[in-house]
């Protein structure tokens, strides 16, 4: 590891990264694998299971099932970002991460869950387009308008993950190599760095503090015109399905955008690391974990879908044992 000296200085720029995770003996480890490895299965297993069914399913080929397959291949890479090295750590002696491997988990993560909460806002302006405007939905949400708008997240999700990353690892480490967190993250790296970190802070809460604003904003507005359509209507039967489709939305909302506030959006959110880890794993791998249990529990269109798929299953098995 290369040094530097100035006068009384020295300067000691570290090359690989420590993962420190989280504390306890053998007992609690394997307590945390289990529980991190279950969460990361049914995350797993929900996400592919509902890009499957929209993939498979004719009647949910539209835009609200275009984003939220998006969604669910999000939620599938952003966990599978953290969660495996995640559980290689928990019994691993060393816990050691490469410069270049903490520079790349830390560039995705922050891709993916930018580019998630862009979809968010993507899909509220999508329910507001079909409910508030419904004879200009079809041209307005076409399938090269779908196209640009999940580019679009994914543009802004790429923009805010390089200056997020460049910025973070040009600064100097050489205080200690040793990360409070169990994966590279913005808040843990600017503790241990050397350099003056307040044009980066400046950036974590100003940048993410916009995107979390601007795209709230639109939500808001979107379910404020929402609500006042649904409270025009006559028919009880349509009520009731938007508020389910709606309502499935604003709950997946309202934890991604909590915990994403608690954890970037709010001076202080650096130095409480030890409750910044529980806060990771709520949105890294609970939320994403949540999100398809949520949409098919609550939306009549994919259990619908389930049914069918289920029923396409046994007929081709009944038909190959004839």
């Amino acid at each position: 590891m290369p040094s530097h000296s100035n006068e009384n200085l020295s300067m000691v720029y570290f090359q690989d990264f420590v993962l420190e995770g989280f504390g306890g003996g053998l007992e609690t480890q394997a307590l945390l694998f289990t529980l991190f490895l279950a969460l990361y299965m049914v995350t797993l297993l929900g996400n592919i299971l509902m890009i499957i069914i929209i993939t498979l399913d004719a009647r949910l080929h539209s835009p609200m099932y275009f984003f939220l397959k998006n969604l669910s291949f999000v939620d599938l890479c952003y966990s599978s970002v953290i969660a495996p090295n995640a559980l290689a750590n928990f019994f691993s002696s060393s816990k050691v991460i490469t410069f270049a491997g903490c520079a790349t988990q830390f560039f995705f993560i922050s891709l993916l869950a930018t580019t998630e909460c862009f979809f968010l806002g993507v899909m509220a302006y999508d329910r507001f387009m079909a409910i508030c405007s419904p004879l200009r939905y079809p041209s307005t949400m076409c399938q090269s308008a779908c196209t640009r708008l999940v580019l679009g997240a994914y543009c802004g999700g790429c923009f805010n993950s390089v200056v997020q990353t460049s910025f973070t690892f040009h600064l100097p480490f050489c205080s200690s190599n040793r990360i409070n967190h169990f994966f590279c993250d913005v808040p843990p790296l600017l503790q241990i760095a050397c350099g003056n970190t307040a044009i980066n802070e400046l950036l974590l809460f100003g940048i993410c503090g916009l995107i979390i604003v601007g795209v709230m904003f639109v939500i808001l507005i979107s379910y404020g015109y929402i609500t006042v359509t649904i409270l025009r209507m006559r028919s009880g039967t349509g009520r009731h399905k938007i508020f389910s489709t709606c309502g499935s939305h604003m709950t997946v909302v309202t934890l991604f955008f909590g915990t994403a506030f608690v954890m970037y959006a709010q001076p202080g959110a650096i130095e409480s690391m030890e409750q910044g880890k529980v806060v990771s794993v709520f949105y890294t791998l609970v939320i994403p974990m949540l999100n398809p249990l949520i949409y098919s529990l609550r939306n009549k269109d994919v259990k619908e879908a389930v049914q069918r798929l289920g029923q396409k299953h046994m007929a081709i098995r009944r038909m190959c044992c004839w």
